[in-house]
């Protein structure tokens, strides 16, 4: 019968744990770069910061914790097409899209969500 034992020496021990440092730093700076990627940045906002084909990915963001979803969706996406513009974020930040922002109902309430 064949009995397969195996030893590490102390040299490919310190390689692997070589490796798995390297490898751990490596997907720590892939996920910071990707976290950058979405946070806010005030530059990439406001009027006309948008084409008309990217307003239904924005608004999908938008309305995205919303339990009124559809009507969301309709409003973001009838002011994104006007304004093209949507603030970041799933509520909030109108500031930075003044035309989103000061679009109002008939009563006076705020027509983008």
């Amino acid at each position: 019968s064949f009995t397969y034992t195996s030893t590490l020496s102390t040299e490919d021990m310190a390689n692997l744990i070589t490796y798995l440092l390297f490898i751990t730093i490596l997907f720590s700076f892939i996920f910071l770069t990707m976290s950058k990627e979405t946070e806010y940045n005030p530059e990439s906002y406001g009027a006309g910061s948008l084409k008309s084909y990217q307003c239904g990915g924005e608004c999908t963001r938008r309305c995205s914790n919303t339990k009124y979803h559809k009507p969301c969706m309709f409003f973001c996406q009838k002011c994104c097409a006007k304004c093209l513009c949507v603030p970041p974020g799933t509520y909030g930040n109108k500031q930075v899209c003044p035309c989103y922002n000061n679009w109002k109902t008939q009563q006076g309430g705020p027509k983008c969500p």
